[in-house]
């Protein structure tokens, strides 16, 4: 670890050596807001709130502010905070440090290079009101029994991530990010997965004071001006528990295609998450006495962005989550192996060009029936969202 720390603090004052200062600080302010209404006609008394639903139904908002500042020619400040579920939450406040396009240093507060989903996160950059399953952080129907989606989209943590581009010409580019977090947590005994708020506390505070380690390369070629292909792989792996030992490992793959207002994209995501096997008793299955300490949670969605005039978009949708391995024993609507699909058909009509609105409707399918014997379930959303 000394050695480690000694090698990152010789760059770092590699690249403040070789670091000019600006003539003038530039800053830029920009926010954005998304108001959705979510109705849930398939839940029971039309309320997904109640029972093991735990979905946030009826008017939700997220909205986010963000300061950009350029304080020399090579070091910049970002600080993002946004609204949403989870209260207010610093979403963003780390400082880059760039020597070249090829090498950056990011230090701060931040969400990890992990998907592609993760770039436009934020729901003004995305034409549908709800996220793809896999990055879903409480919308989702069922969403207490499954504990969200395989990785919450963002994940805001604090770290240390070496990043940056290098361009062939106008063809294409190579991306690429290594970091160090302090990763996923779920605290006391008889650990069974991730708690997320945990990750949102007010004081940021690691439970276990090791941290999560993560990488993305991604590929970008452009074929002509009107289009674009990528391919991108992202991975991360730490302990989440108070003892240092459960182990978690997440791996993704993504891939998409854009030729001029059209986008297909897709992408699969993997867990593996361990889990404390101390007392059987709170399990509702017998612990397999090889390979029963774990589970596994995989997701995947593919999408098409299709433009039908200037300023209205049809978005169609399947993603999917399957989550296999023992199950909690108060959890009535999983079983040892788990699966959902859902399908998304929406709309989006912008109104002005920060102005946009959106509808979209779900249909889900279960592999296991709920309290009251249903497989299936139906969302409708609508919403409105906005840029500044």
């Amino acid at each position: 670890m000394r050695a480690w720390g000694f090698a990152l603090a010789l760059a770092l004052a590699v690249v403040l050596a070789i670091a000019r200062p600006a003539r003038a600080i530039e800053r830029t302010f920009a926010g954005s807001a998304q108001l959705d209404y979510l109705f849930v006609p398939s839940a029971k008394d039309f309320n997904a709130n109640q029972g093991t639903n735990g979905t946030f139904d009826g008017f939700t908002l997220e909205a986010t502010l963000k300061l950009a500042v350029d304080l020399t020619d090579h070091l910049s400040a970002n600080v993002k905070v946004c609204y949403g579920c989870h209260g207010f939450e610093a979403d963003m406040v780390y400082f880059d440090l760039r020597a070249y396009d090829e090498l950056n240093f990011r230090i701060g507060r931040f969400s990890p290079a992990f998907g592609a989903f993760n770039l436009r996160h934020d729901p003004a950059n995305q034409k549908l009101s709800d996220k793809p399953l896999p990055y879903d952080m409480g919308r989702m129907l069922r969403n207490l029994d499954w504990n969200a989606g395989v990785i919450p989209a963002p994940f805001p943590d604090n770290g240390v991530e070496i990043d940056g581009t290098h361009w062939f010409g106008e063809s294409g580019q190579l991306d690429y990010a290594v970091y160090g977090i302090a990763g996923f947590r779920a605290t006391g005994p008889n650990v069974t997965d991730f708690n997320f708020p945990l990750s949102r506390e007010p004081f940021y505070v690691d439970n276990n004071a090791r941290p999560t380690g993560g990488a993305r390369l991604a590929l970008t070629l452009k074929p002509s001006k009107v289009s674009d292909v990528s391919l991108g792989a992202s991975g991360m792996a730490g302990t989440y528990d108070d003892e240092n030992k459960l182990l978690y490992a997440i791996l993704g793959g993504d891939f998409s295609v854009r030729v001029n207002r059209t986008n297909f994209r897709t992408e699969y995501l993997l867990r593996r998450t361990a889990f404390d096997t101390t007392d059987p008793a709170i399990f509702k299955y017998a612990i397999a006495p090889t390979q029963g300490n774990y589970f596994m949670k995989h997701g995947a969605y593919v999408e098409l962005e299709q433009p039908l005039a200037r300023d209205f978009d049809v978005v169609a949708r399947v993603d999917a989550l399957a989550r296999i391995g023992n199950v909690p024993a108060g959890i009535a609507d999983l079983s040892y192996r788990s699966e959902m699909v859902r399908e998304t058909l929406g709309f989006a009509y912008a109104v002005e060009r920060n102005l946009r609105l959106k509808t979209s409707g779900e249909y889900y399918q279960f592999s296991d029936r709920d309290a009251d014997g249903h497989m299936y379930g139906v969302a409708i959303h609508a919403g409105v969202a906005g840029t500044f």
